[in-house]
């Protein structure tokens, strides 16, 4: 049997290679389609990658609630300040209640930030300090490279810290920060942990809102209240900006971020719904804060990704559309052109089956041929696309296989209709055709 198409294989292959322009014209409709295909599979594969990586980053099931820091420009008479509400801002209290009320929650991380130096030796890094409690580090899925993280024992004051891969390496210059002593904002702390170095592309960190933590110093939330600053408002006055001009308003909420993992993601949106209710409840409805679901602003973004994939699935499915019609539009010409030929063969003992396959076989090449050139142009396409565009795309095995199965499917489906006219002629009236 391997015999036999391989004779009628070299058949075709002659056949191909006495029309080489009338073959690579008939090929252009594959080329392109099978281009189409793996570029399009290469953006699909690359949306979902990109989709995957920014749930990695945000974490499942996330509620995020920011706090509003006064605006620095507002500009309000003191009748229009008496009339404003008063608020607490975002505290631990809130925290507490959202615990108390919403149901379902696994995970609540707690985060205040201020401006700070880490000093260790003569080195200094220029940083932000975090107060942060134990979910923190979970729930935004950071990793340790070495040390540990912190314990409840270190949650009642305990003077400990975690470096970012970044602060690290430049404070201590490729020693082992676990154990040493680092000074930020007047107060001594003890490495007890160094985070794993975490690639985010600058695109995911302006998109999602995010930060890699690199440069950072951590804290126990509990450690920066007593030693760095506790921002919470005791009182109205707190936030009343003083006569002067030049005075700034100041931060007064107690927590920069909070950050409400659920168990289940179905209630989710009904989740944030309640807690916007508790929060304007307790705030005397002022909305000095923000909720944000970024899941499902993921999901909306992977909807519409998934329906330009289609659109762009539909345009490659009829370029090879107009391939395969291609092809047998050819196949049908050489069949009249070769009426002589076919004759011959079949007067000097060829079957029908001898036909076919020799016609068959020389569509399967043909569109073979213009696979392997559209998945080299689709690899080449995705690549440029990527460089240019500034979007990820990924070219899978799976993509290059199912392309060539398309390539092959469509000389099979497209070429035996005429290799079978080719069959089915009658020997003697085709070697009396001129």
């Amino acid at each position: 049997m391997l015999v036999y198409i391989k004779r009628n294989l070299g058949l075709a292959i002659e056949g191909i290679s006495q029309n080489k322009l009338r073959a690579l014209l008939t090929a252009l409709g594959i080329i392109f389609g099978v281009f189409a295909v793996v570029a399009m599979l290469a953006i699909g594969n690359g949306a979902k990658k990109s989709i995957l990586d920014q749930l990695k980053i945000i974490g499942t099931n996330n509620i995020v609630i920011n706090s509003i820091p006064p605006q620095q420009d507002e500009e309000e008479s003191d009748s229009q300040e008496e009339k404003k509400s008063y608020t607490p801002g975002l505290t631990i209290k809130d925290i507490d209640a959202i615990k108390d009320i919403v149901p379902g929650i696994e995970k609540l991380s707690i985060e205040t930030t201020t401006d700070a130096k880490i000093l260790y030796g003569k080195n200094m890094v220029k940083s932000k300090c975090y107060g942060v409690n134990n979910d923190f580090f979970d729930v935004n899925n950071l990793e340790l490279s070495r040390g540990l993280f912190f314990s409840d024992h270190h949650m009642n004051g305990v003077n400990v810290c975690i470096l970012g891969a970044n602060a690290a390496a430049r404070l201590f210059l490729g020693k082992n920060p676990i154990g040493n002593y680092v000074k930020s904002n007047n107060v001594v702390f003890k490495v007890i942990g160094v985070l794993k170095k975490r690639m985010i592309s600058k695109e995911n960190l302006t998109k999602l809102d995010v930060n890699n933590y690199s440069n950072i110093i951590f804290i126990p939330f509990d450690t920066y209240k007593l030693r760095v600053n506790n921002k919470i408002r005791i009182g109205k006055d707190d936030v009343k900006r003083n006569d002067d001009d030049e005075t700034e308003n100041k931060n007064y909420h107690q927590l920069d971020k909070v950050v409400v993992k659920l168990a289940d993601a179905k209630s989710m949106e009904s989740s944030a719904e309640l807690i916007s209710r508790i929060l304007l409840r307790r705030h005397n409805d002022q909305p000095d804060f923000e909720i944000k679901v970024p899941e499902l602003l993921i999901k909306q973004q992977q909807s519409t990704q998934e329906t330009m994939n289609l659109i762009l699935a539909v345009i490659a499915g009829i370029s090879l559309l107009v391939g395969g019609i291609g092809i047998m539009n050819i196949m049908l010409a050489s069949v009249l052109e070769r009426v002589k030929e076919i004759g011959l063969r079949r007067s000097i003992g060829a079957t029908e089956k001898d036909i076919i396959y020799q016609f068959l076989l020389e569509a399967i090449a043909i569109s073979l041929a213009g696979g392997i050139i559209g998945v080299i142009m689709g690899i080449i396409g995705a690549k440029v696309i990527a460089a240019y565009a500034d979007i990820t795309t990924v070219i899978s095995f799976s993509s290059i296989l199912v392309s060539f199965g398309i390539a092959v499917s469509i000389g099979v489906i497209f070429g035996i209709m005429p290799a079978q006219k080719a069959a089915k002629m009658d020997p003697i009236t085709a070697l009396r055709t001129d």
